[in-house]
């Protein structure tokens, strides 16, 4: 079980199981590059989220099945230290 907050709720998963992470970015065509750099040729599913209203952002979400919790967390943390990648959620 992972801590998920201050308020230390654990996180109760049965692997492999299906994840969603939220991406944004500055533009879509690096969000994409930058997920295709992180995952490779991982069978996934990309989704328009949001644009911001001034459209400087855009948010996607990213599913894909993921094996255990070091897969979750490699990929979560690949994401996030990405240059073209804003915030992960």
């Amino acid at each position: 079980m992972e801590i998920i907050n201050a308020r230390e709720e654990k996180l109760d998963l049965t692997y492999p199981c299906s994840w969603c992470y939220k991406l944004i970015a500055g533009e879509k065509e690096a969000l994409q590059k930058a997920i295709h750099d992180v995952i490779e040729s991982r069978e996934h599913k990309l989704t328009h989220s949001n644009n911001s209203k001034s459209g400087k952002y855009v948010s996607m979400n990213l599913d894909m099945l993921v094996h255990n919790e070091d897969d979750r967390n490699f990929i979560y943390e690949a994401l996030k230290q990405h240059q073209n990648i804003k915030m992960v959620l």
